[in-house]
């Protein structure tokens, strides 16, 4: 009987769910793939804008002398 009721016990842990609401899921799956590398590094886009304003402004630079 004590064997019966461990495996029913197991059974339900098994089914319960670890998250409060659908968005804790949603974003532990997002922190997750993020931490996986799954969005690419952010510096990689960011020095790309830079080297774009940086251009910019020695093209403007350029046309003013």
């Amino acid at each position: 009987m004590l064997v019966l009721q461990n495996n029913a016990e197991r059974a339900g842990y098994a089914l319960a769910c670890s998250f409060g609401s659908s968005a804790e899921f949603e974003a532990a799956v997002i922190r997750s793939r993020r931490d996986a590398g799954a969005y690419g590094p952010k510096r990689h886009r960011r020095s790309i804008a830079c080297a774009g304003v940086a251009i910019g402004a020695l093209i403007a630079l350029a046309l003013i002398f």
